[in-house]
């Protein structure tokens, strides 16, 4: 195994081939990659229909994905006690090499102020990110005694990690 610790896929494709250039990676390597990124969806749903939201987040020690959400925002009532997804990618648009991370779990509500390290912004990593990381910055221990903000940690039931390569 190379130091990646990585397997050649063994989900077969639709019509039974393995998919080429895609390798299947451990557990620890996944959660590694993951918490070197900052920026990941999380895939919930809203009326039965899917929803997927660019946010802000970071790992705790067992690899579980915690955000932050405003208390009573559509992502955090429709969350609240949910099997939900979380995924997270660093791709290459020039030759499509790159990893992709996705954990499985239970989503958990939890006041803001229960955490001890800041927590990050569930805000849409879009047009308004940069405020939204601008405020994290600037007044997380703020955020923490706030009321209106809530943590929500997504548990980490199934870690999917692939890393897609050239070779075939």
């Amino acid at each position: 195994m190379n130091p990646d610790r990585e397997a050649p896929s063994v989900q077969p494709e639709p019509d039974g081939r393995r998919p080429s250039g895609v390798r299947d990676l451990d557990r620890a390597r996944a959660l590694e990659l993951l918490a070197g990124t900052e920026v990941g969806r999380v895939v919930y749903t809203v009326g039965a229909l899917p929803a997927v939201l660019p946010v802000r987040f970071r790992l705790d020690a067992v690899g579980g994905v915690l955000l932050s959400a405003r208390a009573g925002s559509e992502l955090a009532r429709a969350v609240d006690g949910a099997v939900i997804a979380f995924e997270a990618d660093e791709l290459s648009s020039a030759d499509g090499t790159g990893w992709c991370v996705t954990v499985l779990g239970r989503a958990e509500l939890r006041p803001a102020a229960s955490v001890d390290a800041n927590p990050v912004d569930a805000s849409p990593a879009g047009a308004d990110a940069v405020d939204a990381i601008s405020v994290d910055g600037a007044d997380g221990a703020a955020r923490r005694t706030d009321p209106g903000w809530v943590l929500i940690r997504i548990g980490p039931e199934l870690v999917v990690g692939r890393r897609l390569t050239t070779d075939g």
